[in-house]
């Protein structure tokens, strides 16, 4: 039988819609972290307090469109291991679209613009080695950033993520966003949610650390970093 055209074998059409989905991803979150850069150069200070006016809906899309990663695993695409890369999605979502997008007053929190540069930081190096590995292109120091990169940054990110919701907590209180109740005299208190969920961060920390370290270990492991004479 004849042999199917390359644009027809199905690892060609993986690695092509893999190749679009990093470099989509790519392409938002270097605009974002362009953009954030420009605005604070231009304005100063001033450009942190409407950090989330002016990029928050690309961000709120990046993260959206990243829930398809989980897909990518699951259908096994992407190798990568499911629950802790589901950790660190659900990790910004909630975040994003429940503490910070929910309370106007977080929005103008420094601690906005300050979570945004930790998260496209890693991003940017991540999505970049990604798309790279795809078609085969492969770098010494870019292999060796998109492992080393998150160990300093990625606990910075779940302070900063922690931090934001300790500035959001007196507003739920207020204004009892998600708060019900519910029959037979029970209620949701949801600043309790978010105290519960603030502990569940710092264990969710440690696990998806320790994953992190393990790949990080197999990855240069084995990648040949040797010297040219």
């Amino acid at each position: 039988p004849m042999a199917l055209p390359a644009w027809l074998q199905p690892r060609y059409r993986k690695n092509t819609y893999l190749f679009i989905y990093y470099l989509i991803q790519f392409c938002g979150h270097s605009w974002i972290f362009t953009n954030m850069t420009v605005r604070f150069f231009s304005f100063g200070e001033d450009s942190m307090v409407d950090t989330f006016y002016a990029i928050g809906l690309v961000m709120r899309l990046c993260q959206s469109i990243s829930l398809l990663e989980l897909l990518h695993i699951y259908v096994g695409i992407e190798p990568s291991h499911l629950f802790p890369r589901f950790l660190q999605l659900t990790e910004r979502i909630i975040i994003l679209f429940v503490v910070i997008t929910s309370q106007e007053e977080v929005q103008e929190k420094y601690v906005v613009c300050v979570l945004f540069i930790f998260w496209n930081l890693l991003d940017m190096v991540r999505y970049t080695y990604s798309m790279l590995s795809v078609v085969g292109i492969s770098y010494t120091v870019l292999t060796w950033l998109s492992q080393t990169l998150w160990m300093p940054v990625y606990p910075l990110c779940v302070l900063a993520e922690a931090f934001a919701i300790y500035q959001s907590l007196p507003y739920f209180e207020s204004f009892g966003t998600y708060s019900t109740k519910l029959p037979f005299d029970l209620s949701i208190y949801f600043p309790y949610v978010l105290k519960i969920y603030l502990m569940m961060l710092f264990i969710g920390m440690y696990y998806t650390y320790s994953h992190l370290y393990s790949e990080r270990r197999d990855v240069l492991g084995v990648f040949p970093f040797k010297k040219k004479k």
